[in-house]
């Protein structure tokens, strides 16, 4: 199981770089990144190096944040993991909230992260459906 970061930032020039510039100064790498975004507000929602300190430096300076488990699923990089991973979701009656792309810097594979309403229950059919889970 994966801590995701939620940031609800304002939606105008600058405030990614803003966002980046802090973790940069601490330290944080960002794993996988996905951002949503309306008029005038945003959610950008991140895996992060070191969860609690992102929550730290974010939330000291202004921003507010949400800390939240996420599931990371180890893919193959070819044409229908996705959808491998999805009609198992499927099969389950698992709905997917959001998901997003990253990958597994020890072994170089496609990582999907998402959420969903029940992650445990979720987490134990992953995996006994043959999933890798980070």
């Amino acid at each position: 199981m994966l801590r995701q970061i939620s940031i609800f930032a304002e939606n105008t020039k600058g405030k990614l770089l803003a966002i980046t510039k802090i973790l940069h100064d601490g330290d944080i790498n960002i794993l996988g990144s996905v951002t949503n975004d309306s008029a005038e507000y945003g959610i950008i929602r991140m895996v992060v190096s070191d969860p609690q300190k992102t929550l730290g430096l974010l939330s000291d300076n202004g921003y507010l944040c949400r800390e939240t488990e996420v599931l990371g699923v180890e893919l193959e990089d070819k044409p229908g993991a996705l959808n491998r991973l999805l009609n198992a979701l499927s099969d389950s009656n698992i709905n997917v909230d959001y998901l997003y792309l990253s990958f597994n810097r020890d072994s170089g594979m496609p990582v999907m992260v998402f959420h969903t309403e029940d992650i445990y229950e979720v987490e134990s059919c992953i995996k006994s459906k043959g999933f890798t889970l980070l």
